[in-house]
């Protein structure tokens, strides 16, 4: 008995301060965004193509993270800071990327991390997405609005955020060096015009 209670004390210390970012989290209602999309942008997306199948109207089904750090290579100990400064931002466990093929000329050898990213589902998604276009694009400097060209033609949008002090989960004071990430809303639209106007009615804000 008392072998295993120490065994208890020592997986308790281990688990102690981080946090548990696979728990789902009981919602009393539903995230705003997810709310308007049931409410009124299903009917506004029917009205302007005509669906005749509810199974139709098109949806974002997740939303993919990518942090890229080539200088991992040489300090492996900075891919530290950015997993957790994309724990912050995505409130979800993140994953570590490793390299696929070896490159001499980068001094890139197979299964070295590079990088890491986080896949957001259901409501954590739209919590995000409500995040970043209501909090952080508009915080960007000189922001005229996000290009209407990554689309990649299978109604799935990609855009690039050039520093991680946009989004008000970072600290400045804190952050070692000012990075940027990738984001790919994945969405079911069958084409790019669709996709277009399905996160324009979410708001997102796309250059004129």
């Amino acid at each position: 008995m008392a072998k295993q209670d120490s065994n208890k004390k020592a997986d308790a210390a281990k688990s102690k301060g981080k946090p548990k970012f696979q728990e789902r989290i009981v919602r009393k209602e539903l995230p705003r965004l997810q709310k308007i999309y049931n409410e009124s942008i299903t009917k506004k997306m029917v009205e302007e193509f005509q669906y005749t199948n509810v199974m139709e109207i098109p949806k974002i089904t997740k939303i993919v993270i990518n942090v890229g750090l080539g200088e991992a290579i040489a300090n492996p100990k900075m891919l530290d800071s950015v997993v957790e400064e994309l724990q912050l931002i995505s409130g979800r466990k993140v994953v570590v990327t490793k390299a696929k093929q070896s490159i001499a000329n980068y001094k890139l050898r197979a299964g070295m991390k590079i990088g890491c990213m986080v896949t957001l589902r259901r409501e954590q998604m739209y919590e995000f997405l409500d995040r970043l276009i209501n909090f952080a694009l508009p915080r960007t400097r000189d922001f005229k609005g996000v290009s209407s060209k990554g689309f990649d033609g299978r109604g799935n949008y990609s855009l690039g955020v050039r520093e991680q002090i946009i989004f008000p989960e970072i600290s400045y004071d804190k952050i070692e060096k000012i990075r940027g990430m990738n984001i790919t809303i994945v969405t079911t639209a069958k084409s790019d015009d669709h996709a277009r106007a399905l996160l324009r009615h979410f708001g997102m804000p796309f250059r004129k």
